[in-house]
C-alpha cells in the first residue's frame, strides 16, 4: 500500500525520483514493514498430573523453583519470568503485572518490550504462589539487612526497558546473594530431569499445562484468552480442543456408557 502512495507522490511530483527510489527501489535502502508478530504454540504439550507432581518435588528447593513456579501458577514465558521485577508483584491485590521480558541482546542482558500487545497482562496468583514469593521476599529482605556488601558485589547492572542501568537485585530471579538468573538458567534442569525424571522438560510446556488445565476447568475462553497473552484468540482456542492425558480418561470411561 505505502509503494503506491509513494508512487503516487512521485507521479505528481511531490518527491523527486531520488527519494522514490530510496523508499521503493534500492533494495538496501527501501521501506519493509515490519512482520506482525504471532504465537507459535503449534503444539500444545502438556504434563500429567504425576509429571507436574514429580516435577514439584524436583524443583523444590532449587535455585529455579521461583521460576519454575511462576511457569506453573501463571503461565509465564521464560522471558517474561526472568524479566520479573519486585515492583510487578502487587501482593495486596494477589496479583502480578506483566510488563516487561528479559533477553540477550550483543551478549548483554537486558529489558525490553513484551512478544506482542497482548501480553501486557495482569494475572493472578494462587495461594501456593504467593506465599512462596513471600517468604522468598522476607529472605531476601533478611539478606539485605546481613550480607548487604555481598549481594552489591554479586549484583549485575542491565539495562532497562528506558536505556537507564539498573540492578539485577530488583529481580524477582536474582538469588538472595545477589546473582542473577536468567533464560539459561533452566537448560541445567531441563538435562538433569530429562536424564533422572525421564521427562521431556521445557519451561513453555508449564505454560501449556497452565492453559490446558484452565481450559479443562471450563474457565471461559475470553478469560483464558487475557490470562495467556496471546497474539489471537485462535491460539487460545487450541487449549480447548487439545486432549490431556486427564481428558483421554474422561473421554473412555464416557465411551462406554453410550
Amino acid at each position: 500500500m505505502f509503494y503506491l502512495i509513494f508512487g503516487q507522490a512521485y507521479s505528481r511530483n511531490y518527491i523527486d525520483v531520488d527519494k522514490y527510489n530510496t523508499f521503493c527501489v534500492n533494495k538496501n535502502t527501501k521501506i519493509h514493514m515490519p512482520k506482525i508478530k504471532f504465537d507459535k504454540d503449534e503444539d500444545v504439550v502438556s504434563f500429567s498430573v504425576e509429571e507436574t507432581d514429580a516435577l514439584d518435588i524436583y524443583f523444590k528447593y532449587t535455585n529455579a523453583e521461583t521460576a519454575y513456579l511462576l511457569g506453573r501458577y501463571c503461565g509465564l514465558r521464560i522471558n517474561e519470568c526472568y524479566g520479573l521485577k519486585w515492583d510487578n508483584i502487587d501482593f495486596d491485590n494477589d496479583c502480578i503485572h506483566i510488563e516487561q521480558q528479559m533477553q540477550y541482546q550483543d551478549g548483554l542482558i537486558i529489558l525490553c518490550p513484551l512478544k506482542t500487545k497482548n501480553a501486557k497482562r495482569t494475572l493472578y496468583m494462587n495461594s501456593k504462589l504467593k506465599n512462596h514469593l513471600l517468604v522468598l521476599k522476607s529472605i531476601i529482605d533478611e539478606a539485605e539487612t546481613n550480607n548487604s556488601k555481598v549481594r552489591q558485589q554479586n549484583q549485575t547492572m542491565i539495562t532497562d526497558m528506558d536505556g537507564k542501568l539498573i540492578s539485577s537485585l530488583r529481580l524477582v530471579n536474582s538469588l538472595p546473594n545477589g546473582k542473577i538468573q536468567t533464560v539459561n538458567s533452566m537448560k541445567f534442569h531441563s538435562k538433569k530431569i530429562k536424564d533422572t525424571l525421564k521427562i521431556n522438560f521445557k519451561y513453555h510446556y508449564l505454560r501449556h499445562t497452565y492453559g490446558t488445565r484452565l481450559a479443562e476447568q471450563n474457565i471461559p475462553s475470553h478469560l483464558l484468552f487475557n490470562q495467556m497473552g496471546h497474539a489471537s484468540a485462535g491460539v487460545t482456542e487450541k487449549y480447548y480442543i487439545a486432549i490431556s492425558k486427564q481428558g483421554k480418561e474422561i473421554i473412555k470411561n464416557k465411551i462406554e456408557e453410550i
